[in-house]
């Protein structure tokens, strides 16, 4: 029995305009498949990485020539052809297997999409079916916030690889007008509006429902900084002139988004943050943070020591201030002891406070540690650093003087360095003032990594010779059981 061959359309980038049924095919294909230029940076791709799973097969279909010169016999056609047929069978080898395959395609698979290449080939052995995207001519009409057209208006859809005269004639023989596939065409293309008398009534969009969506009049566009991923958008009069509507005009601005990787397995990478990593131009962390992130072609990594917080977040709002997709890495959550606070505290600084910034949430390594002994958090608790390098030692040790007294469980980040050795004892001193000797303490080190290690001791006998950078400490409340080497605090409290 061969496998279902799906023509996924994922509309026009932003992957929550993903379709539920192309989200649901994405993840349960056995193959997903989808093609990029020779940078190796795929669009469709990284609007659909929400979706992916683990133990996808994924076949990556590299053009051999987009836009450049190649010296195939049969010039850029025969190239084109010849790699068509080449990606088809390769898909079809997986067809022939009897697993589904999902063939991405950017906006709608059969509207200007390389799918249509594939389905020709492959239809007609094996059963496909396509499911349709947003278009970009939808998204783009949307990003004006203007009607395209109504009544018995007429659209028409031009590819700007048109000669410029048959352009201009199109345009003034139509109400409305979508034009495609600019890039190197856009001179060509704007010269056409001109003398069609609509060049006042073009709207430039780049790179449509993307956080780097960009709208202009066509007459302000820089024909140098024209990419392929835009579209020229030629309302109606009715549209155009309808009352109360107004054409946005959208600058680009780059942003910083601060993600968090989780503690150290890939699995706890959330997919929110692995499509923001995907689309970053940059990537901005701590040195260890960075490796665990692989890169793509054209993608830029700046790693910096882990002691220069204030610097990193300064470094990724210059970047974003001058229109780059910046993501800071951290591991775990970003907003706990890492690079939320970090950034955010730079970022309302008048030079960069027009700069947008997200976070995108991770598993904490608190949540992580106490998973793999059981549920040592599962009532109230703490969150302590035992760090004194950003606050005074007599501020940890109130802190920790402070849960105890109130009986929480506690976990601790930052036990330990190689130049911070004696704060382990200390706390495990004081708590003993409030805790009892047989008190369960969970160590979870490198926890997530091929590295980890779990154990479970009594407060009484912690040795603080166990304890370095990379472990947390969970330290159990009164009621908090230990049985065998499960450990929980019970969700009620006595009393």
């Amino acid at each position: 029995m061969t496998g279902k061959l799906w023509g996924v359309g994922l509309g026009p980038g932003d992957p929550e305009l993903v379709t539920v049924k192309a989200a649901r095919v994405i993840a349960e294909a056995d193959v997903v498949a989808f093609h990029s230029a020779r940078h190796g940076h795929s669009i469709s791709r990284s609007t659909a990485a929400p979706y992916l799973r683990e133990g996808h097969i994924e076949e990556h279909l590299v053009y051999p020539v987009t836009t450049e010169t190649t010296d195939h016999p049969g010039g850029y056609e025969g190239a084109i052809d010849d790699f068509y047929a080449e990606s088809a069978e390769r898909l079809a080898v997986h067809l022939r297997s009897g697993r589904s395959v999902a063939l991405l395609a950017a906006g709608d698979p059969l509207f200007y999409s390389s799918y249509m290449h594939m389905h020709k080939r492959l239809a007609l052995e094996f059963e496909a079916e396509v499911i349709p995207g947003i278009t970009s001519v939808s998204a783009a009409s949307a990003a004006l916030n203007v009607p395209l057209c109504e009544g018995e208006e007429v659209l028409t859809v031009l590819p700007g690889t048109m000669p410029e005269a048959e352009l201009a004639r199109r345009l003034r023989d139509t109400e409305a007008a979508a034009i495609m596939k600019l890039g190197r065409t856009f001179p060509n293309v704007r010269q056409a509006l001109a003398d069609a008398g609509r060049l006042d009534e073009a709207h430039y969009v780049e790179r449509a429902s993307t956080r780097r969506e960009r709208v202009l009049k066509v007459a302000d566009v820089d024909p140098a900084d024209v990419p392929y991923f835009s579209i020229i958008i030629v309302p109606s009069a009715k549209g155009e002139g309808a009352a109360g509507h107004q054409v946005r005009q959208v600058e680009h601005r780059g942003r910083v988004t601060v993600v968090g990787l989780g503690p150290g397995d890939t699995a706890w990478t959330t997919p929110e943050v692995s499509a923001a990593l995907a689309r970053a131009t940059d990537l901005v962390g701590y040195t260890t943070y960075l490796n665990r992130v692989p890169g793509r072609p054209g993608q830029r990594k700046h790693a910096s020591d882990n002691r220069v917080e204030a610097e990193r977040a300064a470094f990724a709002l210059d970047l974003a201030k001058g229109g780059a997709d910046v993501v800071v890495v951290s591991s775990g959550d970003p907003g706990v002891f890492a690079m939320a606070a970090a950034v955010l505290e730079v970022a309302d600084d008048a030079a960069w406070r027009g700069v947008p910034v997200d976070v995108l949430p991770g598993m904490t390594a608190a949540n992580a540690v106490a998973s793999r002994a059981g549920a040592p958090l599962g009532h109230d608790y703490a969150v302590i650093s035992l760090s004194d390098r950003l606050k005074p030692w007599d501020v940890v040790e109130s802190r920790l003087r402070a849960a105890a007294a109130a009986d929480l469980a506690i976990a601790i980040y930052n036990p330990a360095s190689k130049t911070r050795t004696w704060q382990v004892a200390a706390m495990r001193d004081l708590l003993l003032e409030h805790r009892a000797h047989e008190t369960p303490v969970i160590l979870g080190r490198a926890v997530g990594s091929d590295d980890e290690s779990v154990q479970i001791v009594a407060l009484g006998d912690l040795d603080p010779a166990q304890v370095d950078m990379r472990t947390l400490l969970i330290i159990g409340s009164s009621q908090t059981i230990r049985s065998g080497d499960r450990v929980f605090t019970p969700r009620r409290y006595p009393g």
